[in-house]
């Protein structure tokens, strides 16, 4: 198997299985409706998990732009593949969402709520606030990947790895995800909902394209933070990646925090002046 096909089936695999447990737990009249958080981040767990046994063997299974970005900022993947491991990705995050459509075929229709439906394919967040969604995405994202190369640091029982690789999923999930939905993968979140776009799902509305870019640009960020940041601590190489990544991290959390500030301040200023009158 090459390594473009490898990414591509492992990502799908992951998709299928990823976006296969959110349709069980949001679409109406499923055996699943309403499981709950802790079912959708075990289910994404198990899928990263499978996703990796299934090709690890061929692509060592990045299943992730922003795994491949991180890799290859530290000198551990070759950047003359980025674009060839990215596009399979895509590709295959895209089969994996029409996958999940054709498996809940009849939920669509006994399903009104339009966000719902977007959320089987693509996250949004829990409380619209793009520099902070951003920042959720950033975090969420170095904490994988930093989690991915200090869980390979370590020795482990012959096919093992995937499922430590499942838990950090579970793990970032349960503690991060609540946030905006976790997507730390851009191919995971912009394929599916490319999906979304273009299928004929009855009573859908629109693939929230303004929003799109952030679990894209968060992920990428978070990702190469993550391997310079691993590699200036772990290792004691500290590059001129790494100080402009913690600038660019910086200047963001910045923004993100006098943003939230300034919308707290907004509510007593209208009671002030409220008063006032």
């Amino acid at each position: 198997m090459s390594e473009f096909v490898a990414e591509l089936i492992g990502t799908m695999i992951l998709v299928i299985l990823g976006g296969g447990v959110v349709g069980g737990v949001v679409l109406k009249k499923t055996k699943a409706e309403g499981a709950g958080w802790i079912v959708v981040t075990i289910g994404w767990g198990l899928a990263v998990t499978m996703g990796v046994f299934a090709v690890g063997q061929f692509s060592d299974a990045h299943l992730n732009p922003a795994v491949t970005l991180g890799f290859a900022a530290i000198g551990e993947f070759p950047w003359e593949k980025v674009p060839v491991y990215i596009a399979a990705q895509i590709i295959g995050a895209i089969i994996g969402a029409v996958i999940v459509f054709f498996q809940y075929l009849p939920h669509w229709r006994q399903t009104e709520d339009k966000a719902a439906k977007l959320g089987v394919f693509a996250t949004d967040p829990a409380i619209k606030s793009t520099p902070a969604n951003l920042v959720s995405e950033m975090i969420g994202t170095f904490v994988l990947v930093l989690g991915l190369l200090f869980i390979g640091a370590n020795e482990f029982t012959e096919g093992l790895n995937p499922a430590i690789v499942g838990l950090l999923i579970v793990a970032i999930g349960m503690s991060l995800g609540g946030t905006t939905g976790y997507a730390i993968n851009p191919a995971r979140d912009l394929g599916p909902r490319i999906a979304h776009a273009f299928l004929p799902i009855i009573g859908k509305g629109d693939s929230n394209w303004a929003y799109a870019w952030v679990p894209v640009l968060g992920p990428v960020i978070g990702g190469i933070y993550g391997a310079v940041f691993y590699h200036a601590f772990f290792i004691g190489e500290m590059t001129g990646l790494f100080w402009i990544m913690s600038a660019v991290v910086g200047i963001i959390l910045v923004i993100a925090l006098v943003g939230e500030l300034k919308k707290q301040q907004q509510p007593s200023n209208s009671t002030s002046q409220t008063e006032a009158v």
